[in-house]
């Protein structure tokens, strides 16, 4: 189940400023070229020879291409807006507090750290002790650990479905189980645009990470160039092709800098009618590069609206616990679409608590920061 909740003009935004601390570290002054590898977030883009997890995903920015000085009146807004999930398919999260959540991934109830659970949990503590596996280390969202498995060993994977899609969940280091379930609400939209059109869509996925999102589209009629700088990413993305037996679904799979590939397809004139981004907040890449999302988030932006087609349906960004507001992000939305006309809509990922039975609402928890345009 997916919910769009937009709070009114006057009204504060769930979470208020930076949603998502856990990853709370902005960046320090770039190197020649900046290079999003996430570390190693098994969900993302996370590059082999890089030992974290979001940081693989590599997005460098080239200074030989400078911002184009757009004109023209800004794209309206909507401000604050929530996008809520209540979860779907085979995911809900059940309950939270403490500093922790307790999710449901197929079979498996998981408990993994969480900072922005503040409050204390609302179920008994039998229910979470009772949990498959728990995640135990650094606290810090990138940081490593390892699982424990109080009931039983388990294997490293496990057959999942989210949207009609299935995938494969594996117990990572970095605590991350292949998929990002608040991105959910931003798939359902992406899923009503393709299977709406009367045209097969174009769409982008960078960062792409284990290609959910990029099956998701792709299962719903849309011709998807997935990007990830990370071999193990790609292999995993094309393992999730294969177990839905969706090979035949029109996707590329590009191993790549995600900036050098945006850079190309904008000299060689390549359109895309719905962009999906998702870069870290910092990253470093094989070579060296390193990616700071406040230095170079601007130029990856600026590009993405260049390989925009002419009858776009959308660019939609999310960015993980930065010490800014979403309006940091709103802003920057609303000045690289000048002259496009549309709608600029930001505010916050949460995903709601569905109890033990997935059909309980409680409360709301702060996932991400996100920002998207839409023609109308």
């Amino acid at each position: 189940m997916v919910k769009h909740r937009e709070n009114r003009p006057g009204q504060k935004a769930a979470g208020g400023l930076g949603a998502k601390p856990r990853r709370d570290m902005p960046g320090k002054p770039p190197a020649k070229s900046a290079h999003a590898s996430r570390p190693a977030k098994p969900s993302r883009d996370h590059d082999e020879r890089v030992a974290e997890p979001r940081d693989a995903a590599t997005a460098s920015a080239a200074p030989e291409r400078p911002l184009i000085l757009r004109s023209g009146e800004r794209p309206a807004e909507r401000v604050p807006v929530v996008l809520e999930s209540l979860g779907a398919g085979d995911f809900h999260l059940i309950d939270s507090g403490n500093g922790l959540k307790l999710e449901q991934y197929g079979p498996y109830r998981i408990v993994r750290p969480e900072a922005q659970a503040l409050w204390p949990p609302a179920l008994a503590a039998h229910i979470w002790d009772n949990a498959d596996a728990v995640f135990t280390g650094d606290t810090d969202e990138d940081g490593m650990g390892r699982w424990r498995f109080p009931r039983e060993a388990l294997g490293e994977t496990w057959p999942l479905q989210l949207l009609g899609v299935d995938f494969l969940g594996r117990f990572t280091a970095f605590r991350h189980v292949g998929v990002f379930p608040e991105q959910i609400v931003h798939w359902a939209w992406m899923k009503e645009q393709v299977e709406a059109a009367k045209r097969p869509l174009k769409v982008l996925n960078l960062f792409g990470y284990t290609g959910v999102a990029s099956l998701v589209a792709a299962a719903a009629g849309a011709e998807v160039t997935h990007v990830d700088a990370s071999k193990k990413a790609i292999g995993w993305a094309r393992e999730n092709q294969a177990l839905g037996r969706m090979e035949k679904l029109p996707i590329r799979w590009i191993c790549e800098d995600a900036m050098k590939f945006i850079l190309r397809e904008e000299r060689r004139g390549n359109k895309y009618d719905i962009i999906l981004t998702d870069p870290p907040k910092f990253g470093r890449g094989p070579n060296g590069e390193v990616w700071h999302l406040f230095e170079h988030l601007p130029l990856m932006l600026d590009v993405c609206r260049e390989i925009l087609s002419p009858k776009a349906v959308g660019l939609v960004l999310t960015a993980y616990s930065i010490r800014a507001s979403f309006y940091s992000i709103h802003e920057l939305m609303r000045e690289t679409m000048r002259g496009v006309g549309g709608v600029v809509e930001s505010g916050e990922l949460v995903i709601r608590e569905a109890g033990l039975d997935g059909r309980t609402p409680g409360r709301a928890l702060s996932t991400s920061l996100f920002s998207r345009w839409v023609p109308k």
